[in-house]
């Protein structure tokens, strides 16, 4: 995609020929088209890397990189980035019962285990790994698909765990689906109506998708008292890195009940919030629109 918008202006240029001048009329275009700096920069980091490889790693018929040296692509600053919005409990609740099924399920495990949109849409089963004195399990989620390339170990508190077991056996491979198949991204046509139909904001000043939720565990954490060295604890084990898994997360049973202790504290569910909340397998039952 960012190869197509780039090609009408630096398609004829050499590759010893680019520079941070050549690019100066695609990022003129794009900003008049309404292109948000982001979006601009994931372009211009395509370039940087296509750079860096001809200059590092491709080589011609004689041993030689395509080019001597990668010039440097500056990034544009960036002053238009949509803020997170973190739903409160009456948000959370309104907004839940508003997706279907499917997609509350995956709602609720996202808010109770910090971790991001692919790595819900694309859990499998043999990532899992039982804690038995602990009555729970934990996911490993393999490098390829976390954001900074490491192995990821995804915790459970007791509602994430609710929603582990609503959908245990409905799907061989992946954890969770709709109509057998797994979902390529939770933020769809049915979450942007749901959104839109419970009143959370549709500016472009907000985000609107599903790594609202990932903001809205911080804040529960923070309205919780969870001191902020306790919630890097639970971040390490949902939704930060951690290169060395199995030495360092599964010595004991205390390094995993820990951030699942900790999660739990940042989801005491308010006397107003409909009690299927409180355990997704009844949740599932009542839920599926």
């Amino acid at each position: 995609m960012h190869l197509k918008q780039l090609m009408p202006f630096i398609g004829q240029l050499p590759l010893n020929k680019m520079h941070d001048g050549a690019l100066e009329a695609f990022k003129a275009a794009r900003k008049l088209e309404d292109i948000r700096t982001k979006s601009i920069n994931n372009a211009l980091q395509v370039v940087r890397r296509i750079l860096n490889l001809a200059a590092r790693s491709w080589r011609d018929e004689h041993g030689l990189t395509w080019i001597e040296t990668a010039p440097l692509i500056t990034m544009l600053p960036v002053r238009d980035a949509r803020k997170p919005y973190p739903l409160d409990w009456d948000e959370q609740r309104k907004f839940y019962q508003r997706l279907p099924g499917h997609l509350a399920r995956m709602a609720l495990y996202k808010v109770n285990t910090g971790t991001r949109e692919q790595e819900v849409c694309q859990l499998r089963w043999d990532w899992e790994v039982t804690v038995p004195k602990l009555k729970t399990s934990v996911f490993i989620v393999p490098g390829n698909i976390v954001k900074n390339r490491e192995d990821r170990l995804i915790v459970h508190n007791d509602i994430a765990q609710s929603v582990i077991e609503a959908v245990r056996g409905k799907h061989d491979t992946f954890v969770f689906t709709y109509q057998g198949r797994p979902l390529k991204k939770m933020n769809n046509t049915a979450w942007k109506h749901a959104w839109k139909a419970v009143g959370l904001p549709v500016s472009d000043a907000y985000l609107r998708g599903p790594h609202n939720l990932k903001h809205t565990l911080g804040r529960q954490l923070c309205a919780a008292g969870v001191p902020l060295e306790t919630r890097k604890v639970g971040r390490n084990a949902a939704g930060l890195r951690r290169s060395s898994l199995s030495s360092t997360w599964f010595s004991s049973d205390a390094t995993i009940a820990q951030p699942g202790t900790v999660h739990n504290r940042a989801a005491p569910i308010p006397a107003n919030f409909p009690q299927p909340f409180c355990d997704a397998r009844q949740f599932c039952s009542v839920n599926t629109r």
